[in-house]
């Protein structure tokens, strides 16, 4: 899709020297395979766990090799202790990419061909919820996925695991203040429709086939004030059951197939 990033971004933010290490390491086979595809200068080592040698382990080590990255076997107790998650035998060392923020979410706004789809993630705080969404994203064809600075999940390796490789596909931009971000949206010509259980009007119900950026709040809390203030239409989520909410992830591939449905 025209007006994505080319090369991927994945952020790895400071902290103890132990989760440093965790998350300087992109782990399982749809996200490293990913990551050698699409930017393999980034990758410093291959960890192999030793004795795995089926047919998309292969792909991946002919991928290593025709990029020169070097591969080291490792005993799977060895990665189990590095990783916290599910690694599928497989993990590599990466140099930490830029965070992404204002100045290049302002570029890429500049780039963008309408009807332009953003996702917008306010207060998102589990990295497990934000692999979710930036999943989805990708598969609905979502140019860039938006959150603040505070209060949001990092993107971190737990993420990129979640998301399958979409981390390494969609850029995710932390900005400093969601609600001036919004703003500048809106003079751009992006319509920001924000999704509130209290809504009069159902996504059904609205007209979403325009340049888009759909906000979604955290569980419970949902949007927070001034971020609901600067939405131009807030739409709801039909409920037919007994529970009042859907996790972040699932409301989000909801909205953002009924916006794909509109426009197809």
């Amino acid at each position: 899709m025209k007006g994505r990033f080319e090369r991927p971004f994945f952020v790895s933010p400071p902290n103890s020297p132990e989760a440093l290490m965790k998350n300087d390491l992109v782990f399982g086979i749809h996200a490293v395979t990913t990551l050698l595809t699409r930017d393999p200068s980034r990758v410093r080592k291959l960890f192999l766990v030793k004795g795995r040698e089926d047919g998309r382990m292969q792909q991946i080590i002919e991928l290593a090799k025709q990029q020169g990255v070097s591969i080291e076997p490792i005993n799977k107790q060895r990665l189990d202790e590095r990783i916290d998650g599910v690694h599928q035998g497989v993990a590599a060392e990466v140099k930490p990419a830029p965070q992404l923020g204002d100045k290049e979410l302002d570029a890429l706004l500049e780039g963008l061909n309408s009807p332009v789809l953003l996702l917008v993630l306010d207060g998102v705080t589990d990295p497990h919820n934000l692999g979710a969404c930036l999943r989805t994203a990708d598969a609905a064809g979502v140019a860039a996925v938006i959150a603040p600075r505070d209060k949001s999940a990092p993107l971190n390796a737990t993420a990129s695991k979640v998301a399958c490789g979409a981390a390494e596909a969609v850029p995710y931009f932390q900005v400093t203040n969601l609600a001036r971000t919004l703003q500048n949206l809106q003079q751009a010509g992006i319509w920001i429709v924000g999704t509130a259980g209290e809504a009069d009007q159902s996504i059904y119900q609205a007209d979403l086939t325009g340049p888009m950026a759909l906000v979604m709040g955290a569980e419970g809390k949902g949007m927070r004030r001034l971020t609901r203030d600067h939405c131009d239409l807030l739409v709801n989520i039909p409920m037919a059951g007994e529970v009042s909410s859907l996790n972040v992830s699932v409301a989000t591939g909801v909205a953002l197939f009924e916006i794909v449905r509109q426009r197809s």
